[in-house]
Order: C-alpha cells, then sequence, then structure tokens
C-alpha cells in the first residue's frame, strides 16, 4: 500500500506533501468518503462519488476535477497498489492558504488525498453474535448529512463507548434516536423495520441504502421514521450499517439486551452475497 493520488497524480507515499495551512488541518474545511473493496472490486463506488459531489456543493467547495475521471483515478490507484480486500480513503481540503474563516480567493486550489488500506473481514462470531453498543447525547452541528471532516463529536462519542467496553456509541437528540457515532442504525418491531430518515440529522450512509434495497427486494416492510431511545430498547432486533463492516447485529444497548433475529440474519445473508 506504498501508493497515494495526490491531486492528479500517483505518487510514492513518502512523495506526498501537505501544508501545514491546508484547510483540512486548519479548520477541518473539506470532505472524504471511504469506499469498500470486496475480491478487487469497489463496492458502489458511484454512489459514494455522488456522495461526495453532494457534499462538495454543499460546502461550496469546488471537485478538482470531474466525477468520472476521479473514478478512473482511484480505479488506477487501487491497481496500482494491488489492493484486493479493504478500503479506499478520499478526502478533498479547500487547499492552502493564510488562515482566514473565509473562503481564499479562487487561485487557491482543493487539496484531494486518496490512500488505500489493506484489511480483512472480521471473524464469523463477529456477526453471529452482536455488539454491545451505548447511548450517547448527540452534540454535533445540524447539517450532519454532509461527509465533512468535522468530525470530533463522533470521535468523542466513539471513545466514550470505547472506555465502556462498547463496540458503538447508539446517538439521541434528546428522546430521538439518530445514528451511531460511525454507522447507520436500525430497529426491528415484529415484521417492519425502522431507520431515522436520511436528512440533515444523520449520513445516509450506502451501507444504509442497501440495506433498504435488500428490504425491498424480500417485501419487508421498512419505515424511514425518527424513534426514540424507549423503541430501540424494546426492539425485537437491532442492527448497525458500517461502510466495509457490513450488517453488524446490536446484542446490548446501555444495559438492556437485545434479541438477534432471522430478520437480520436474511439481511446479513444477502449483503454478504452481494460483496464476495
Amino acid at each position: 500500500m506504498n501508493y497515494v493520488l495526490e491531486n492528479q497524480q500517483i505518487v510514492p507515499r513518502e512523495n506526498v506533501e501537505i501544508s501545514f495551512l491546508d484547510r483540512a488541518y486548519v479548520f477541518g474545511d473539506g470532505v472524504y468518503e471511504v469506499i469498500g473493496v470486496y475480491n478487487g472490486v469497489p463496492f458502489k463506488m458511484d454512489q459514494h462519488l455522488t456522495r461526495l459531489q453532494s457534499s462538495a456543493d454543499q460546502i461550496q467547495l469546488p471537485l478538482p476535477y470531474d466525477i468520472k475521471v476521479l473514478e478512473e483515478k482511484l480505479m488506477e490507484l487501487q491497481a496500482k497498489n494491488h489492493l484486493v480486500t479493504g478500503f479506499i480513503y478520499l478526502q478533498i481540503s479547500r487547499g492552502a492558504a493564510p488562515r482566514t474563516h473565509h473562503f481564499p480567493k479562487p487561485e487557491v486550489l482543493p487539496k484531494l488525498i486518496a490512500h488505500v488500506t489493506e484489511t480483512t473481514r472480521l471473524p464469523d462470531d463477529f456477526y453471529a453474535y452482536g455488539v454491545k453498543t451505548m447511548l450517547v447525547e448527540d452534540v454535533r452541528w445540524l447539517r450532519c448529512n454532509i461527509k465533512s471532516l468535522n468530525l470530533l463529536p463522533n470521535v468523542l462519542a466513539k471513545e466514550t463507548a470505547i472506555k465502556n467496553n462498547c463496540f458503538e456509541a447508539i446517538l439521541h437528540r434528546g428522546e430521538t434516536i439518530t445514528e451511531g457515532s460511525s454507522s447507520n442504525v436500525f430497529v426491528v418491531k415484529g415484521s417492519m423495520l425502522y431507520t431515522h430518515p436520511a436528512n440533515n440529522y444523520i449520513l445516509n450512509g450506502i451501507t444504509r441504502s442497501t440495506v433498504i434495497e435488500i428490504c425491498q427486494k424480500n417485501n419487508f416492510e421498512i419505515v424511514e421514521t425518527a424513534f426514540s431511545k424507549e423503541f430501540l430498547l424494546n426492539a425485537d432486533e437491532a442492527f448497525l450499517t458500517v461502510t466495509f463492516l457490513g450488517i453488524i447485529p446490536i446484542r446490548q444497548v446501555d444495559e438492556k439486551t437485545v434479541g438477534i433475529g432471522e430478520i437480520t440474519k436474511k439481511i446479513q445473508s444477502e449483503y454478504y452475497e452481494l460483496t464476495h
């Protein structure tokens, strides 16, 4: 994994240069994507890049070049690094300029960096047994649909979970569940599935969208609606969706045990078939 895409050039990792005045470093002024790669094939890259374009548009950040060219460059990066299973990380900042809160002059060009990480699927027991989670107040800004570099609240929530021997922090605004610190949340009650609608309070995950497609294919009724902490705690089943990791059953929320049932297992199976 020795090569990095820097703007339009694929260069050795040690040759990458990023200024200490880059606005990603100074302000977190940029957007990013993480694209899973399974058996040498990037999963739904087109959807990831469409979301990247949307995020960039919403913060008035021009992409350094056309999305189709970017897709070609990312494929070239993957091939150059011989990545079979793992993920591609891509970020674009507003570029390097003297530190002022307002945007720099138009001649300051955005900075694009992409690199790859090789990894393996977690053990089957992880997906069968599920994970422990905890509830954490959602203190993020109100534009969570933008995949921006400003992730400090997510980082703090995740660290809180880890320190409490949990896999994930499930965020809530007051009584309403939004999403995980780095995941989307689904609840099963009876034969119906529920997940928070894709509005400004959550990031519309690509895995989340894939699960909705799987549900529609299998005639599982799914409702995109806000639901409460109590509704989650009384779920028949619940699971997280995460890029590359896929569908992760929730076995516990705080001190409350949640069941791992047949609907979750079916969705896991269908997702696995799509990605392997």
